[in-house]
């Protein structure tokens, strides 16, 4: 016997009722006949589905019970619809019925897609639907080392016990307990100067660099970049409207005596200063200090991102830029889908005191705060010990991983390649000659269905620096040397 389908039930006698409303010379009853008929061959309504009874839909619809008995006994006669003694009504097990649908109708043209302007400029911005993260992809963390059986067992306990206020809108910028735990975090690994009522949560980082622009700047306004620099950060500064200045990074970080000249004022300054993206330098403290007094004097807002500053291999961590100063003008954004996974679509702002009410409102309007048994199980995660021993065992699966890609490379570097330092994150930069090779390989390693991220692209100002930003997201080193922990 078929299995029955239900889902639909719910929904036909609304269905139907929207068909009655169209004017029509049929009666009643060959209206019902043949919108029902229709969905049967087009197979939206599918083989199995169980249609109300008849005494529902014609109270749904209005209409006499009589009248939809003599449509859906039409049907019965037909094969569409069988009856089954104390069940009800179903489709009848057809072959259009079971996905192999029969069209209704040709479709019609469908409008052009006229973009905006602004829109037809982020795109450029975005990858296209069909590009996937291959073995090359910057950015991906080892999803296969995530403890996904602790972290299971953790947000089952949080969503079976979240309190009933939790389903509700809320505004308080995220779960205590959660701005907690990354408070405690920030202060004691990057040196950042906060109090948990500064953490506001937010559906990852770029979510932050979006609502920053919207609250700090109107469109026009200048935005110092870097160059090379983060595309998601130029993607959401562009549809903000901003003009963005790209400003040029050597081996000490963003150099702001390279500012072109004649620039206007900046109102956003976005740096990646513990470990720039995607060159991987590290701002060193004179650029640092020059930075801070820069944006006092302009009166803009550095926008740092730390996107990876946990992933630092045989040397101490940087303290965050945001610590430097009391009363810096830095809005501090955080990730965790580089730490954790990108899926869990959680990222964190630490403001400065004058910007917390507002930027909590306008985000608790925009973009409504949620996730709350997600955050809560995320605190318990931090708090517990469970984030700091896997950013350790990450840390080490990224050095090693590297290691074998520097190794898979010596032959290349023997010949002149050069490698960035990588002495942090989860990327290195291989620095090429020609743009004409930096295609040819990418168009290469796209035809063995591997991705690889020209260097050029991460530039504002074209034509850019050839080259190629690799990370190994793949283990080729074996279990066994670094395993992972199902006991945590």
């Amino acid at each position: 016997m078929e299995p029955v389908i239900a889902a639909h039930a719910d929904w036909v006698g609304e269905a139907l009722g929207i068909e009655l409303m169209t004017p029509s010379s049929q009666s009643l009853a060959r209206r019902l006949y043949r919108a029902l008929r229709g969905w049967i061959q087009s197979g939206r309504l599918a083989s199995g589905s169980r249609l109300p009874s008849s005494r529902r839909l014609a109270r749904d619809l209005g209409v006499g019970r009589n009248t939809l008995l003599e449509a859906i006994e039409q049907l019965v006669a037909e094969g569409f619809l069988e009856t089954r003694p104390g069940a009800g009504t179903f489709v009848a097990d057809l072959p259009f019925g079971r996905g192999e649908a029969v069209s209704e109708a040709a479709p019609s043209e469908a409008p052009e897609a006229a973009l905006s302007a602004r829109g037809e400029r982020l795109l450029r911005f975005c990858a296209s639907p069909g590009d996937h993260h291959a073995a090359f992809a910057p950015g991906v963390p080892a999803l296969d080392r995530f403890p996904h059986e602790l972290w299971q067992r953790l947000l089952k306990r949080h969503q079976r016990d979240a309190p009933e206020a939790w389903l509700d809108y809320r505004t308080q910028g995220g779960v205590t307990a959660l701005r907690e735990a990354l408070c405690d975090y920030l202060r004691l690994s990057r040196s950042v100067r906060c109090r948990p009522e500064q953490v506001l949560v937010v559906q990852g980082a770029q979510q932050g660099f979006e609502l920053i622009a919207r609250m700090l700047s109107d469109p026009g306004d200048v935005a110092w970049l870097e160059e090379p620099g983060y595309g998601g950060a130029q993607a959401c500064f562009d549809a903000a409207g901003l003009e963005m200045v790209a400003v040029p990074v050597d081996g000490e970080g963003l150099d702001l005596k390279r500012v072109p000249p004649g620039q206007a004022a900046p109102r956003l300054i976005y740096v990646t200063p513990s470990h720039q993206y995607p060159s991987g330098v590290t701002m060193s403290l004179p650029r640092r200090l020059a930075l801070l007094e820069a944006a006092e004097t302009h009166g803009a807002w550095i926008v740092e991102d730390d996107y990876d500053s946990e992933f630092r291999y045989g040397q101490r961590p940087i303290a965050a830029l945001q610590g430097l100063s009391e009363a810096a003008r830095v809005i501090y954004v955080g990730t965790l889908s580089k730490v954790l996974y990108p899926g869990l679509r959680l990222g964190y702002l630490v403001l400065p005191e004058a910007l917390v009410a507002p930027f909590r409102r306008a985000n608790a309007r925009l973009h409504r705060e949620g996730q709350y048994a997600v955050q809560a199980a995320l605190a318990e995660f931090i708090a517990a010990g469970h984030f700091s021993r896997h950013v350790r065992r990450m840390r080490d699966c990224y050095r090693q991983r590297q290691a074998l890609l520097r190794r898979a490379l010596a032959p290349a570097v023997a010949r002149g390649l050069a490698l960035s330092e990588g002495q942090a994150g989860m990327h290195l930069v291989a620095w090429l000659d020609d743009r004409d090779i930096e295609q040819a390989l990418v168009r290469r390693a796209a035809e063995q269905g591997i991705g690889l991220s020209p260097l050029s692209g991460y530039y504002l100002t074209p034509p850019g620096r050839p080259g190629l930003a690799l990370a190994e997201s793949r283990d080729r080193a074996g279990a066994a040397e670094t395993p992972r922990d199902k006991h945590v």
